[in-house]
């Protein structure tokens, strides 16, 4: 008796794909969920009051944005002097102006 052997690739586990498509899933189930009759602004609750859990997210994001060019070499600059990344000191940045705008808003 001959032996058949399967040819390919074997399947991954929990491949990127595959997170990203559980993400994609749980996020639109929110979308069909309507949450207005349950908010009291005099009591506030969170999310697992509700029965809702958000999906796990990466702790930090690629993010691409452009930049003049003169802006960029001068955060360079800067980050050279600093001793630090320049993409460090552009998080730096914003977390001091989401701060800053924080505290006037508030």
């Amino acid at each position: 008796m001959k032996k058949t052997y399967k040819v390919g690739r074997p399947k991954k586990q929990n491949t990127l794909r595959d997170k990203q498509k559980a993400y994609n899933t749980k996020i639109t189930d929110y979308d069909f969920n309507d949450t207005v009759e349950m908010i009291d602004k005099a009591k506030p609750l969170n999310l697992e009051d509700l029965g809702f859990t958000l999906p796990e997210v990466a702790p930090t994001q690629v993010v691409s944005i452009r930049l003049p060019t003169q802006l960029l070499n001068q955060i360079r600059a800067l980050s050279s002097q600093k001793d630090v990344s320049y993409q460090s000191l552009i998080k730096i940045f914003l977390d001091d102006a989401v701060r800053s705008a924080k505290k006037k808003t508030g």
